[in-house]
């Protein structure tokens, strides 16, 4: 890549295809949450979470397949979800949107460094500072260095490796202890697994969708991927990618119940350090241990990129007319200031990644109707329907005390869509009286 074509760092020189549309999304999609999340899911909500989790994820990616073939309809020449903001947005409305995505972004790059520090501490016996320094070292040259094609060219060994460990891992472990053992293991040391009559996790579930829905609405990586695919093939990629992607997480929970039927255990996450040792093949000790950090570096290197784009193109770029060789130079500080502060972060903290995800689950869910009325609007937006999020998101944390955390993201959604509808009722009363006049 040439110095001089910085628009290729951002959306590569060809469109995609279905098949490697899906496999683009899916190294985005993959993620160190999806990985650490499931045993979390599992033990919390029981088996019918699990599943919950993973058709709610998957349905959400569907469901924005429709959205993304009506916004490249609408927007087939832009790049990155700040170029529809900004065209859509006040120029307060607009920062304000781009001071949210930034904030979803570092999140998001948090939770992935997060789970591969925990990797890392189980599996290596090493300093965790040192994993990540070359761990984050290598996402760096990759997402933060060598643009989307870089992205493209090992998207596929990502996938491949991906599939490789989910598919045979989980037969090699059932071939060698059967089916029935396991279910009558589950069934005497875990038998809160099986209960599907579980409240909670019925909340828990369609909750998850929300904030499912709310992320991908917000993800600046799949927003770019959108421009990337051919027009006439895009919402047919995005429910393959859905489709495929909900075999990951029911994978993740089989292996994971090979290692609890017949036996309890000390913490949730020393379940995959078990698994490694449960494993004894060192081919597929191999093979774990590279799906683990391909998935992860994948979707740091993604997220990177995407948020490195944005903040050139849709931030700096406003302030002053950038070159493209100054354009390079603010890519490389501005990807490293962020590894280096995950490296910092990441290496003292270590949170749990569903509660990272679900802690953050107000703000994803009271943006969707905001950006659905900017999908669907037909012309500039006044600042009160950004703002309706951060309505809608304080709304639900002040209410956090008070109710469960679940619930609070329900408050949030509602209150944020109350604010959008009366806005489009306002603004339709207006518009009819404008016009009797």
């Amino acid at each position: 890549m040439k110095k001089s074509d910085f628009q290729l760092y951002i959306s590569g020189a060809a469109k995609l295809g279905v098949s490697f549309g899906v496999v683009s999304l899916l190294s985005r999609w993959v993620t160190g949450n999806t990985i650490l999340s499931s045993p979390e899911t599992l033990i919390t909500y029981g088996l019918i979470g699990g599943i919950g989790y993973s058709f709610m994820g998957a349905l959400s990616i569907i469901l924005f397949g429709f959205l993304a073939k009506i916004i490249r309809k609408q927007f087939s020449e832009q790049q990155t979800i700040g170029d529809i903001l900004r065209e859509k947005l006040s120029p307060s409305g607009y920062w304000f949107m781009l001071t949210i995505i930034f904030i979803t972004s570092f999140h998001s790059l948090f939770v992935q460094a997060v789970g591969a520090a925990t990797l890392i501490h189980l599996i290596f016996p090493i300093p965790t500072f040192v994993g990540m320094m070359v761990f984050l070292g290598f996402c760096y040259i990759i997402g933060g260095i060598g643009g989307i094609d870089r992205l493209h060219q090992l998207a596929g060994i990502n996938v491949t490796l991906i599939f490789a460990a989910v598919i045979v891992i989980p037969v090699y472990f059932f071939i060698q202890e059967g089916i029935y053992p396991v279910f009558d293991g589950i069934k005497l040391y875990h038998p809160y697994l099986l209960y599907i009559k579980n409240q909670e996790a019925i909340l828990f579930i369609f909750t998850a969708l929300l904030v499912f829905v709310g992320q991908v609405l917000l993800d600046r990586a799949t927003w770019q991927r959108i421009f990337m695919i051919q027009k006439e093939k895009v919402r047919m990629t995005f429910t393959l990618t859905g489709v495929v992607w909900a075999t990951i997480p029911l994978a993740l929970s089989s292996l994971l119940m090979i290692v609890l039927f017949g036996r309890g255990f000390d913490n949730i996450y020393s379940l995959f350090f078990e698994l490694v040792d449960k494993i004894q093949s060192t081919v597929l000790i191999i093979l774990f241990v590279l799906f683990c950090f391909s998935a992860i570096s994948s979707a740091i290197s993604a997220e990177l990129h995407a948020t490195t784009s944005l903040f050139i193109k849709n931030a700096m770029d406003l302030f002053r007319p950038l070159s493209n060789n100054e354009k390079w130079k603010y890519t490389y500080w501005f990807a490293g200031t962020v590894c280096v502060i995950l490296l910092f972060i990441s290496s003292l903290l270590a949170p749990s990644p569903l509660k990272l995800l679900f802690f953050i689950g107000n703000i994803y869910a009271a943006i969707i109707s905001p950006m659905l009325y900017i999908i669907f609007s037909k012309c500039k937006l006044p600042f009160i329907v950004p703002f309706s999020s951060f309505i809608g998101a304080v709304s639900g944390y002040v209410f956090m005390p008070i109710t469960e955390d679940l619930k609070a993201i329900w408050i949030s959604f509602a209150i944020s869509s109350f604010i959008c509808l009366s806005t489009l009722v306002f603004h339709i009363i207006s518009k009819h009286i404008r016009n009797k006049l």
